[in-house]
């Protein structure tokens, strides 16, 4: 993903030359060696490593641009703050800076997640209570009895009618 094997490959290449002019044995044919024949099952990624990488060395074509955001800075910060600036770059961040931002990220998407959570308990909680009450109502109006303690059918038939009114 990172280039990391055509890298461990361009090294090991210039190891050899390397090795090769020490003992005065630079030979064409044996140059023609390192040109590139991958595995055939896995040259689809190597040659998409190599374009990737590529294309970050071709990235500053935008110098016009960057001289542009870089004078702006400059224009902006302060006298102690021009020391850091570096002309033409902008420094890389270490990996100490990449891995504060991608904690930073992590907290971020687990705070969210939590407060999602809390909301979902929240509905939940109102609709269970909406609920409760909705069938605490029902019970009290079937539940009602007469003086000589049988069951109210007037009530009943009317919480059967509003019930029907609701559905349709």
């Amino acid at each position: 993903g990172r280039g990391f094997a055509i890298r461990r490959k361009q090294k090991i290449e210039r190891q050899y030359r390397k090795f090769l002019k020490k003992g005065r044995k630079v030979h064409s044919q044996q140059d023609n060696q390192f040109t590139d024949t991958y595995p055939e099952h896995l040259k689809h990624l190597y040659l998409a490593e190599e374009e990737m990488l590529k294309k970050r060395r071709r990235a500053p074509d935008d110098s016009v641009l960057s001289e542009e955001k870089l004078n702006k800075a400059v224009d902006t910060c302060t006298f102690s703050d021009r020391s850091v600036i570096t002309e033409g770059k902008f420094k890389k961040k270490t990996s100490n800076q990449k891995a504060k931002e991608e904690y930073e990220k992590i907290k971020a998407e687990r705070a969210r997640k939590k407060e999602e959570a809390e909301k979902r308990k929240q509905q939940r909680e109102a609709a269970q209570r909406l609920y409760k009450q909705k069938k605490m109502e029902a019970y009290k109006i079937l539940s009602k009895k007469t003086k000589r303690g049988q069951p109210n059918l007037n009530l009943q038939m009317e919480f059967l009618l509003q019930k029907i009114q609701q559905n349709t």
